[in-house]
């Protein structure tokens, strides 16, 4: 089966990853922290946690978001169901995030 806009997805997670290889050892850091953390601490860690994927989130959204306005609505639409898809896929640290941001940020 392939996607409409597999190719191109593919390329943009590629380049998400080059471009922000930052932005995955914290998350893996930030998780091991939480699993670590005590009953008195398991809060405060996972808002760390939460922080840093919001990072990652916000910067796929970006990506996502500015290539659908490239798109008619109905594509656009196709195009954001297949890139959820894909980081859920990829990187599922980052895609529970992703149908909760607002769009337009």
């Amino acid at each position: 089966f392939k996607r409409r806009f597999g190719d191109l997805i593919d390329r943009q997670l590629d380049l998400f990853e080059q471009d922000n290889p930052d932005l995955f050892e914290p998350v893996q850091d930030a998780e091991d922290d939480y699993r670590a953390a005590g009953r008195d601490e398991a809060e405060e860690r996972f808002g760390d946690l939460q922080d840093v994927l919001a990072e990652g989130t916000e910067a796929l959204v970006e990506i996502r978001d500015t290539y659908a306005q490239t798109l008619d609505e109905e594509a656009a639409t196709e195009y954001q169901a297949a890139f959820d898809f894909a980081v859920l896929r990829r990187f599922p640290q980052f895609a529970l995030e992703l149908e909760d941001e607002p769009e337009g940020d």
